[in-house]
Formats: C-alpha cells, sequence, structure tokens
C-alpha cells in the first residue's frame, strides 16, 4: 500500500517518538522506502540581524545547516541499522510545513508520519502547530503520532 513514507523531523526527541511507529508500519506493510527530513526554519531574529546589516548571518545560517545535516545524517544511519529498511535523509531550508507539503508532492510520497508536540492555548496560537497544518493542507495521508507524556487527557482532566 505505502511506497514511500516521509517522517518529519525538527530535532526533538518528542519528534523523534514518531520512528516506533513507523518501523512498524514499514514492517507490517513492507515499505521499500523512508525518507527522514529535516527542515531548518529562518530565524525571526537573525533575519532581523540581516535586515540591520550584520555579516555575521551567512555564517549562522551556514552553522544552522550544518548542526541539522548532522542532525538527520546520524538518525538516518541509525534508523537504517535498527530497522533494515531502505532510509534516505533530506535536508530543507524554509518554513516547515511548507517544506514538508512541498517535499511530498515533489517526490511521490505515499504517508507522512510525524508527531505533535501537544501544544494547546497561548503557546498554540504564537508557535502554531506545523502537525495540525501539514495534516489540513496535505492531499495525502497524515498519521500524526502524540508521544505519550506529551499532554493532558482532556477528559479526565475534566472530571
Amino acid at each position: 500500500m505505502y511506497k514511500k513514507i516521509l517522517v518529519p523531523l525538527d530535532g526533538s526527541a518528542l519528534a523523534e517518538c514518531a520512528l516506533e511507529h513507523v518501523k512498524t508500519i514499514a514492517a507490517g506493510c513492507n515499505v521499500p522506502e523512508i525518507v527522514l527530513l529535516r527542515v531548518v526554519e529562518p530565524n525571526p531574529a537573525v533575519s532581523e540581524a540581516l535586515a540591520e546589516g550584520a555579516v555575521m548571518y551567512e555564517e549562522l545560517n551556514d552553522q544552522m545547516q550544518q548542526l541539522a545535516e548532522k542532525y538527520i545524517t546520524r538518525i538516518t544511519l541509525k534508523f537504517r541499522q535498527e530497522s533494515g529498511v531502505d532510509v534516505h535523509s533530506a535536508f530543507a531550508y524554509g518554513y516547515a510545513a511548507n517544506e514538508i507539503l512541498e517535499y511530498a508532492k515533489k517526490n511521490g510520497v505515499d504517508l507522512i508520519v510525524m508527531t505533535s508536540h501537544g501544544r494547546s492555548g497561548v503557546s498554540r496560537w504564537l508557535f502554531g502547530s506545523v502537525a495540525d497544518r501539514v495534516s489540513h493542507h496535505s492531499t495525502i495521508p497524515v498519521l500524526i503520532v502524540t508521544p505519550s507524556g506529551c499532554r493532558i487527557d482532556t477528559v479526565e482532566s475534566h472530571k
């Protein structure tokens, strides 16, 4: 059913919780290819510094990209060893939801598997939800994994 699964990772342990689910799906559905995608988003403070003529912008941007590339390469190698599946890494620079959707569209992805950080209230309003934006705008299936311990059970809290 699935030939290519895309797993966006933001460098957090919460995002990596999706990998166990992907292993199970890949094994059960004989998925031939998995892509781990790391998107580096523009930093508003860095963009502001650039507008003020900061020379170190390019160095800082390069450093952020190098760290992201090292991270995604390390996770890809580890996941490949643990799962035995053909795993590739990809890297993008831009706004996460847009880059995830664009990558999926251009590369024939059949399923996107990602975590939700479980933000609510003001923090969700301030930071938004990449998972929410991806799930609302994707034309392909999206599996959103909620890592245990990251949300309060709202049903229980209203009793």
